[in-house]
């Protein structure tokens, strides 16, 4: 399928990037077989320099952007999915901080330096048990104490995704004297902070997504790096797009799966492989259509921010609209690669199984589906009080019925983002619609 590459500089990357990921597939196979980092390709990343490509290029880097992220990082997932997440992660909190530069420069001087020159990877830790994902503004119970040597660090963090080959963890914490948000520059190997093994899930097993225990961690005054009075809240990251790149990596794993395994298999009541049998062609068609949009989806939103033509109101919907659409899209093509393998794809031997387990840790990633659907709901009822007018009145006169409240208005609107986020549905409405406003109708 189209690569979506613009440039020479683009391809030649792209081409790099794929054959590191294709050599280290096998890999990646037992890395999740044995509950490991690939460390192998980890390092071939390193080798190349690509953790240090989203740092600016007047520091060193090469200034990557966020097309370019989507780009690569859809590529890497197509050799391993664990460690694009992985690496993607690195390079979404790397890129923010490259964006925003909320550290003192002497800081940032150090860390991107460092990065680019030997290619050492950061993190946030921001999760935990009790507070759930960090998106949802949970305050950590992770707390800091003011000694003298500078501060003592006392917490566990969850899902700490590829903890045991980070250099840099930035863990958040609130000051216990004050209850101030804080976040702490660690390197790694700092005494009383170790790694405790918990990650064995069905799925994404080569993240290495640990608990990061810190009993007594003590840093000094300038590893306190950013704090204040509430857990900060500013515009989504951008770079997050490295979410759906993802899977949409692991999508077309699996269509280049069931590609292989169509275009060898005959069964020996056929005379030609399956590849040319129709109801194969029909899931083959429908794999590829699914893609086609999703993906134009995705590079268009990314396209727009480089370019500087988003609308900031909209943008972080269209970001979660099309993180939430590519996980759907990857899921539904999985599982149309598996239906052409059959039981064959389910043998723990076959790449599909691993594939199959990976694209679900989608709609555990950030922003969650709940949360698409209501910034969309949101947007639309922005504006279609601009259209009719805001407050009470507007609302009800809105509602379709007098003095309705206006909470129904909002449900009715996510289910409208429900109904619409199935690519099955919106198919159904075009066939029996016509355009007209018959949903509408049935809607309101």
């Amino acid at each position: 399928m189209d690569t979506f590459a613009r440039t020479e500089e683009q391809r030649e990357r792209l081409a790099r990037l794929g054959e590191l990921a294709d050599r280290f597939m096998a890999d990646a196979h037992a890395a999740d077989a044995e509950n490991r980092i690939s460390e192998g390709f980890v390092a071939a990343l390193r080798e190349i320099g690509y953790p240090g490509w989203p740092v600016p290029r007047e520091r060193g880097g090469q200034g990557m952007t966020v097309y370019e992220m989507v780009l690569y990082q859809e590529r890497i997932a197509q050799g391993d999915p664990a460690t694009a997440l992985g690496m993607g992660w690195h390079v979404s909190v790397l890129s923010e901080i490259a964006q925003r530069r909320p550290w003192p420069d002497e800081t940032l001087d150090r860390i991107f330096g460092d990065i680019v020159k030997r290619g050492a990877l950061i993190n946030k830790m921001a999760s935990e048990a009790a507070t759930g994902s960090p998106s949802r503004g949970g305050k950590p119970q992770t707390y800091a104490v003011r000694v003298p040597e500078g501060y003592r660090i006392h917490g566990r963090k969850t899902f700490s995704t590829f903890s045991p080959v980070l250099d840099y963890f930035i863990v958040t914490a609130v000051m216990q004297d004050t209850g101030e948000m804080t976040e702490f520059l660690i390197p790694a190997g700092a005494e009383r902070m170790t790694i405790e093994p918990t990650w064995n899930m069905v799925g994404m097993r080569g993240t290495a997504s640990h608990d990061l225990v810190l009993d007594g961690v003590v840093v000094p005054e300038e590893a306190r790096v950013r704090q204040t009075s509430k857990q900060p809240v500013h515009a989504p990251n951008p770079f997050l797009l490295h979410v759906p790149a993802c899977y949409l990596g692991i999508a077309l794993a699996a269509r280049r799966e069931a590609l292989k395994f169509a275009a060898s298999y005959q069964p020996n009541s056929l005379d030609k492989p399956i590849l040319y049998a129709p109801n194969v062609g029909q899931l083959l068609g429908a794999m590829d259509l699914e893609l086609t949009a999703a993906r134009h989806f995705l590079y268009a939103v990314a396209a727009k921010y480089d370019d500087g033509t988003y609308d900031p109101e909209v943008y972080p919907a269209e970001m979660a609209a099309a993180k939430s659409f590519a996980v759907q899209t990857a899921i539904a093509v999985v599982d149309k690669a598996l239906r052409i393998t059959g039981a064959h794809g389910l043998s723990m031997n076959h790449p599909l199984q691993r594939l199959y387990r990976d694209v679900r840790f989608g709609l555990s990633n950030p922003p969650m589906d709940d949360v698409t659907m209501r910034l969309l709901a949101q947007q639309a009822i922005r504006e279609a009080e601009a259209t009719r007018g805001s407050g009470t009145a507007g609302q009800e006169r809105f509602s379709g019925l007098p003095g309705r409240p206006y909470y129904n208005v909002m449900q009715k609107y996510i289910t409208f983002g429900r109904f619409f986020a199935s690519r099955e549905n919106i198919l159904h409405f075009c066939s029996i619609s016509g355009g007209t406003g018959v949903f509408r109708h049935n809607m309101m």
